[in-house]
């Protein structure tokens, strides 16, 4: 599956992003808030994972060559892990920013433009996130799915500091604008580790998720009634291309003919049932002990 055109997405986040840091950028100026600073500093991360996602979608969208017969798909991977890193260290250069204002606090200055002005970021982001969650999910990518939840944290932590903002500026509690950057560096910080988590999981091949494993065996039980028997089914997953092995056990009556072409059935149905996946099966005689010599793996 061509997959060149989610670059496409990539780029619509970086044109966001840029928009987003020089609107917050304008608001952090006007008003003079740590928390609102805290906010530009984000969108400022946001960009460079936008840029990190365009050059891994561009990676992984080569084809299959000799040195990477399974195509390039993990690349997605990396650019999740270094966004996730990307958002922790953002989020300490928060905390710092909070604490140094915690001690030396400000004055907030022409709050209302400066909420304005941040909304109005916010909204962009809101809409971009939206447009990358649909995709990340319909294509099956990681990168956007990681890039479209790092923009939708980005919209309730910006809540967060606008909704704290206006207080400040109804009640004069200054203190406020430090500690909800506090709030915000916290939850980046949690959505920075599940990135990484995440990325670390994908390569480290774990398995298909069970919902889709009990998928593919609904499709192999189906060919117990012709007296096939299975194990060792295996399955991992690289960004959107899904890999499973499975051991197919065949009565030894049958020609290879005929066992070959109740397999190649067989991969058509999981085929059909799941998109981008590959099957490698392995047929062995059913009446031969040594064929269950790896029923455990």
């Amino acid at each position: 599956m061509d997959r060149s055109h989610l670059k496409y997405y990539a780029w619509l986040s970086i044109c966001a992003a840029v928009l987003t840091i020089a609107l917050k950028g304008v608001a952090y100026q006007l008003t003079g808030s740590v928390g609102l600073l805290s906010d530009a500093i984000e969108s400022i991360v946001n960009l460079a994972g936008a840029c990190m996602a365009l050059a891994m979608l561009t990676i992984a969208a080569r084809p299959p060559d000799k040195e990477h017969r399974y195509g390039h798909n993990k690349a997605e991977y990396f650019s999740s892990a270094i966004e996730g890193t990307l958002i922790v260290l953002a989020a300490l250069s928060i905390g710092a920013a909070a604490i140094e204002r915690l001690i030396h606090p400000r004055i907030i200055h022409q709050a209302l433009m400066g909420l304005i002005v941040s909304s109005v970021a916010s909204m962009i982001n809101l809409g971009v996130a939206i447009v990358l969650m649909k995709a990340g999910k319909k294509f099956n990518s990681i990168t956007l799915d990681a890039d479209a939840r790092h923009l939708l944290t980005d919209v309730w932590t910006s809540a967060g500091v606008i909704c704290a903002i206006a207080i400040v500026a109804i009640t004069g509690w200054q203190i406020l604008d430090p500690v909800i950057a506090l709030v915000v560096a916290a939850n980046i910080i949690w959505t920075g580790c599940k990135l990484v988590s995440r990325s670390a999981s994908g390569l480290m091949d774990s398995a298909l998720p069970i919902e889709e494993v009990k998928e593919i065996e609904r499709v192999l039980e189906k060919y117990k009634a012709l007296g096939v028997q299975f194990h060792a089914l295996r399955t991992r997953q690289a960004a959107s291309r899904r890999f499973l092995t499975v051991h197919i056990l065949v009565p030894g009556t049958w020609t290879v003919k005929y066992g070959h072409q109740i397999i190649e059935d067989l991969e058509a149905e999981i085929k059909s049932t799941m998109s981008e996946v590959t099957v490698h099966t392995h047929m062995e005689p059913i009446d031969d002990p040594s064929s269950m010599q790896d029923i455990d793996l």
